[in-house]
């Protein structure tokens, strides 16, 4: 991803460049210690003087109030805040009027940065004071104050946080009084930029020490930089938080979000003071010491997808190249292109003010539809339809251009949506709600109202990433999620109004992702890759999920890759250097998923035993057993030598009635409430009675039994059976005080028990011969 650099004027300010600041997509202000403010358009390539400042006032730092706050754009006049070396900061108009000036600070005013909904500002001085003002510059508190200037400061993504330099080291101060501080050394000389995205939580820095680096919002080091031959000057996040750009003496870098490098730009410029991305993240400019104003533009994009690979050549042109005949096609567009994704057999590209939507097979005629925001932050796929983000909302579409939904919920903030947060499938939203980031949202992809009652997915801990599988009926539709621990869960998105189970599948992960065209799901997994044949067989019979795993040493992988994608048999994975290294996996999962979903039973056993292969067979025994297929689940569990679970099988089998048969089914799933429940719900009082002596479950079969006056005597012979077996005496002064009364006869309970399955077979065969009839 190549930055082009453009100058569109030789040398239009007389001085260092101090600062830059866009207002649209197309224009941006500059700020020189000549003392002028120049406006440049990008359309024209003109450049035309703003105002004329004072020749007291040397600008330092620019930063434009927010235009939109949760997706909703303010209705005020556009201004932008102007520190300056005098101690003061300006509020001033777009017209270059100076509506207010303030004295901040004694000494220059280093740095000045809104919050993210505009309601405060903070600025950070060259007497080491960190002061919180008003949007109309009121002051309210002095956040913090040292004895060493502060170079720079930004806001955290909930503006409820300040980081901070502090020589070496970075602050992280909560607005809160009392709040605990985090500190710690970030760079081996003073640290001279930062910057935090509202988006991803990584924080950026640069120092003297010549290296830039990534942090979590806890302070840990995610990538450092390897020396550079001059300090960084200067950095900033891409609003979307997928890159950034870092510049220093003639340089500019852009770089992936962890860290390593798209490409070097030599500039000529001397040292890069200030530099700013526009709203839609493929623009950036530069404020230089030599008096130019930089223009970078972010192209030689890829996206690939099976036989095809795409490529951003300019900014309103692409390359479609086929890599199995070589076929090349040239996609032009009439704007600049913001965003692109490719999957399913469509490419959907948004540029500033319309959406192109191609097909695989067809690259002549797109659907075109126009946008009412020009700012897509953000496009996932599914098979039949895809979503956009936008800067006011989030909208799913179908392939042929028409809105199916618009998802909202109270609270919504788009500009920090990211594709960790946000998942799609043909029926279902799911998006982590920022504000309490244990909950998962679930919307219907086709109305855009919460599933359900409306109740969202709730986790004990913070979830970091979550994915939406691709496949299978809607009933069944899972999400599979990272919490904070790095452990991997799987839960149904449609429970039914009851407590969503949630199971844990794997631990210590850090990247999942979903097939395209079964449920398999693909993770890395302590640095490895590993697949997950079938993930729900958590929710038949978890025992069997180290034997349904496929595992793939990391090494060739480098340190902590990340899955791009996992299309057919191939996972695509993007090492720590940026370079990217396709996996492959068995296909016979795949075809074996298939075969379930079709209930082919008889060709699933037939490739299991072609395959020959024991993940294979145990898949095969959740499947059937999800599917009520006992006799296929017989065969798969002998195959990979579980006797005692073929055994359980057969007693499945030969159960007197149906209710009985389901509530064994949910009992070897480990349901073990929901098999009580559908005894007594069909009036099978023993049948619950003994599935909690199966259990040792002894309270609660006395429980049950005195409840239903029935059995009593049953559930005493079986508790005295079991503490002679084991050489203990009664302890229990609830079943003590029932023996006292209750005479125990194994004879008459046989003969008891005996009479209740007879009745439970004539009342199934009873119900079997009415349904007959009835048909």
């Amino acid at each position: 991803m190549p930055s082009k650099i453009t100058f569109l004027n030789s040398r239009s300010h007389q001085d260092l460049v101090s600062c830059v600041g866009w207002t649209t997509a197309d224009e941006v202000y500059s700020c020189s210690e000549d003392h002028q403010i120049l406006k440049w358009n990008l359309l024209t390539n003109e450049t035309t003087l703003v105002v004329k400042l004072p020749e007291d006032i040397y600008p330092l730092d620019l930063h434009w109030l927010p235009k939109t706050v949760g997706g909703k754009k303010q209705n005020q006049a556009e201004i932008f805040v102007l520190t300056s070396s005098d101690g003061k900061f300006h509020l001033a108009s777009k017209a270059g009027r100076i509506e207010k000036s303030v004295e901040a600070h004694k000494g220059a005013v280093l740095a000045g940065r809104w919050n993210f909904d505009g309601t405060a500002l903070v600025t950070a001085g060259e007497d080491g004071q960190i002061k919180i003002w008003s949007k109309s510059g009121m002051l309210r508190s002095t956040l913090a104050s040292q004895g060493s200037p502060v170079f720079s400061v930004a806001w955290g993504p909930n503006s409820d946080r300040i980081i901070y330099t502090s020589g070496r080291q970075l602050v992280i101060k909560p607005l809160q009084p009392n709040a605990k501080v985090t500190q710690w050394k970030a760079h081996d000389g003073f640290v001279m930029k930062i910057d935090w995205n509202s988006v991803n939580d990584l924080i950026l820095s640069g120092g003297e020490d010549c290296k830039y680096k990534v942090w979590d919002s806890f302070g840990r080091l995610l990538f450092s930089s390897s020396p550079h031959d001059y300090p960084i000057t200067s950095l900033a996040w891409a609003p979307d938080g997928e890159v950034f750009s870092v510049g220093s003496f003639n340089m500019l870098h852009l770089c992936d979000k962890t860290g390593w490098s798209y490409a070097v730009e030599k500039t000529n410029t001397l040292s890069i003071f200030h530099l700013a991305w526009s709203a839609d993240g493929t623009q950036l400019a530069g404020a230089c010491s030599n008096g130019h104003v930089i223009f970078a533009h972010v192209v030689d994009q890829h996206w690939q997808w099976k036989n095809f690979e795409i490529t951003l050549t300019k900014r309103r042109s692409m390359q479609v190249q086929n890599v199995m005949n070589d076929a090349v096609d040239v996609l032009e567009f009439r704007d600049r292109v913001i965003k692109a994704s490719f999957a399913h057999g469509h490419l959907v590209v948004a540029t500033s003010l319309q959406c192109y939507v191609y097909k695989s097979n067809n690259w002549n005629t797109p659907l075109i539809f126009d946008l009412k925001e020009g700012t897509v932050s953000l496009i996932l796929q599914a098979q039949k339809h895809f979503l956009l983000v936008d800067g006011a909302g989030l909208y799913v579409f179908s392939y042929e251009g028409q809105l199916i939904s618009a998802p909202k919920f109270l609270g919504l903030r788009v500009d920090i949506i990211n594709a960790q947060g946000v998942s799609l499938s043909n029926d279902t939203v799911a998006i982590r709600d920022k504000s309490d980031e244990k909950v998962i949202l679930l919307f219907d992809a086709l109305t855009g109202k919460p599933l359900g009652d409306g109740k969202p997915l709730t986790h004990k801990l913070e979830m970091l990433e979550i994915a939406l599988d691709q496949c299978g009926p809607s009933a069944e539709r899972k999400i599979a999620f990272i919490d904070k621990n790095r452990d991997l869960h799987l839960a149904f998105v449609r429970h039914l109004s009851q407590e969503p189970k949630i199971c844990k599948i794997g631990s210590m992960v850090h990247s999942i992702a979903w097939n395209d065209a079964a449920n398999i799901l693909c993770g890395i997994q302590d640095s490895q890759l590993t697949v997950w044949y079938y993930p729900s067989i958590v929710f038949t019979d978890k025992d069997l999920i180290p034997k349904t795993l496929h595992l793939k040493d990391g090494g060739e992988f480098g340190r902590t890759p990340q899955i791009l994608s996992f299309v057919g048999i191939t996972v695509t994975l993007r090492q720590w250097d940026g370079s990217l290294v396709p996996s492959s996996v068995p296909h016979y999962p795949a075809m074996l998923h298939e075969y379930g979903a079709s209930a082919r039973w008889e060709d699933a056993v037939q490739l299991c035993r072609f395959a020959n292969s024991p993940s294979l067979w145990a898949c095969l025994a959740g499947m059937a057993m999800a599917n009520r297929e006992l006799n296929t689940a017989e065969i798969a569990y002998a195959a990979i030598g579980e006797l005692p679970k073929v055994q359980n099988i057969k007693f499945i089998k030969e159960q007197p009635s149906k209710e009985s048969h389901l509530a064994r089914l949910l009992l070897f799933s480990g349901q073990i409430q929901e098999a009580e429940a559908v005894h007594l719900q069909a009036g099978l009082i023993y049948q619950a009675i003994q599935v909690n002596i199966d259990l040792f479950n002894w309270d609660r079969a006395l429980e049950l039994a005195v409840k239903h006056k029935t059995h009593v005597d049953t559930v005493l012979a079986y508790r005295e059976k079991f503490l002679q077996k084991f050489g203990r005496k009664e302890n229990n002064k609830r079943f003590m005080h029932y023996a006292e009364g209750v005479e125990v006869d194994w004879d008459k309970i046989q003969a008891k028990i005996e009479v209740e399955l007879s009745k439970e077979r004539e009342r199934d065969a009873n119900a079997k011969s009415s349904s007959a009839l009835w048909r």
